[in-house]
């Protein structure tokens, strides 16, 4: 829409005599949809308006529900939605808003169905590098999707983007519903070994959240840390809703660029985030394992991107070269990149069964961003199309405040953030689960073998022999009195090596 928008509300010269050049005997072609800057906000933003309705209900939802069929089936009705938006704004701009806010309650559920979706397959030291890896996806779509989306405004058509995405959509959501699955154990293909190692090192969190447990929801609004990161999600919403919304107008407004042009500039930042996002990941792992606690990780990767980001946006505001606009534009967004492996997964460390309906709350105060950004945008530029310099003035106004939301975002963050799992987080009568209690009372065979476990502290220690990293630090070797690692588990099966009897083969 931020492309299409474009073409759709902008005057256009024909050559009438035919001889190539525009001249006063040309005419000049009315826009073809006579939208006000205030309207093009209120399309922009109303998306949102239904976004925010189902992130809570969506992350609840993916908690007692399968996740991975919530997820599909949201996308692929938002894509054929997708496919009805052409025809709508023939009619009027209020049937566009009215099928925008449509799509936005049905896409709602879906990044709190992705943590939904973790929960049960990211082992604890492995969840930054899985979960950037799928976020990224949003950002290789805006690398792919802006440059396609200018092309094929200028050269087919502002509806061509709304049918060729929307089908695309579609055909996933079917691949999607035939080859996903909720969990290790539901999955047919993999192996026994890989199953285990997830199940294990996982360990409550395999399990669907009891019907019959009260979900914490004082617990949520009375955690500093759940604040921490609803304020980050805010921040960052920020600034990737005004790239992927207003960065095609700010490229034509300031710089004078072609619609195709704007949209392949308005990409390059989002290939520089699909890039980082995945290695910030693996870096936030590797600490966590070899270095820093949990806490610490976050917060460096959080405040360091958003710092870093915050000051490039400066330069963005103050610089009035095409050249170094775009680079600190790139360099902005890059750096944030690494803030991902900070908020956006520290869902899964405070509360790992609840991940999902937090990263719906979250979600929910990060779409008022994508709901007010768009407004106030418009409201700054409405003069921008007419005149170049008061364009610059404006526009640099748009990249301090949201260099200023960024540096409030460094300092709450900084301040309030944890890594460590909560009290709430673990409901009543659960928090005492070990994977020995599997085994028959009294049955203490697993102490004679030659993988006991150094690690394990056994007794009451409700702490599973955790390390003061947190939840997230331990792995099989810190709790299992079975497996020492994945390795040794795939050498030695355990049917033949740990077991006293035939009734213990089971786990």
């Amino acid at each position: 829409m931020g492309v299409a928008v474009l073409d759709m509300t902008k005057n256009s010269t024909r050559d009438l005599d035919g001889d190539g050049v525009i001249s006063l005997n040309d005419s000049i072609q009315e826009p073809e949809f006579n939208w006000t800057p205030e309207t093009v906000g209120v399309v922009d933003s109303s998306f949102f308006w239904g976004y925010i309705v189902t992130q809570i209900p969506g992350g609840y939802l993916a908690s007692r529900i399968s996740a991975t069929r919530l997820f599909g089936m949201a996308i692929g009705i938002s894509a054929c939605m997708n496919l009805l938006l052409p025809g709508a704004a023939e009619v009027h701009y209020g049937l566009v808003i009215s099928v925008r806010i449509l799509q936005g309650l049905v896409e709602g559920v879906t990044y709190p169905a992705c943590h939904g979706i973790w929960r049960h397959w990211a082992p604890p030291l492995e969840r930054s590098m899985l979960a950037t890896i799928s976020f990224c996806g949003s950002y290789a779509g805006a690398v792919l999707g802006m440059p396609l989306s200018g092309i094929l405004t200028r050269y087919l058509g502002w509806q061509s983007g709304f049918y060729v995405f929307g089908v695309l959509g579609a055909i996933w959501s079917v691949a999607w519903w035939f080859l996903s699955y909720d969990r290790p154990s539901n999955h047919p293909t993999i192996s026994e070994e890989e199953r285990v190692y997830i199940e294990t090192s996982i360990g409550e969190t395999t399990m669907n959240t009891s019907k019959n447990i009260s979900t914490p929801w004082v617990a949520f609004f009375t955690s500093m840390p759940v604040w921490a990161i609803m304020v980050a999600n805010f921040c960052r919403s920020w600034t990737f809703y005004l790239l992927i919304i207003s960065q095609p107008a700010y490229f034509e407004e300031v710089f004078g660029f072609k619609i195709d042009e704007s949209g392949t500039l308005s990409a390059l930042p989002h290939l520089v985030m699909a890039i980082i996002v995945p290695i910030g990941g693996q870096i936030a792992d590797f600490l966590r394992r070899r270095i820093l606690t949990t806490t610490a990780v976050r917060k460096i990767f959080n405040c360091g991107g958003f710092g870093m980001e915050a000051i490039f946006l400066l330069g963005v505001s103050f610089t009035r070269d095409t050249a170094p606009a775009v680079a600190c534009l790139t360099l902005a967004v890059g750096f944030s990149g690494f803030a991902i492996s900070g908020f956006n997964v520290n869902h899964l460390d405070i509360a790992p069964r609840y991940a999902s309906i937090l990263m719906g709350l979250s979600n929910s105060v990060g779409t008022l961003a994508g709901m007010l950004c768009p407004i106030v945008v418009q409201a700054i530029t409405k003069d921008a199309r007419r005149n170049v310099e008061k364009a610059k003035s404006e526009w640099q106004y748009v990249f301090l405040i949201a260099s200023m939301i960024h540096f409030a975002g460094v300092i709450f963050y900084g301040i309030f953030a944890s890594g460590e799992k909560q009290p709430w987080a673990d409901p009543p009568g659960e928090d005492n689960w070990r994977p020995e209690h599997t085994l028959r009372p009294n049955d203490e065979s697993w102490k004679f073998s030659n993988h006991s476990n150094p690690h394990y502290q056994g007794g009451g220690n409700t702490n599973y022999g955790a390390t003061d990293k947190g939840y997230d630090d331990f792995v099989p070797t810190q709790y299992s009195p079975v497996y020492e690692t994945k390795e040794s588990f795939v050498q030695k099966p355990a049917k033949e090596k740990y077991y006293s009897d035939e009734s213990d083969k089971g786990f």
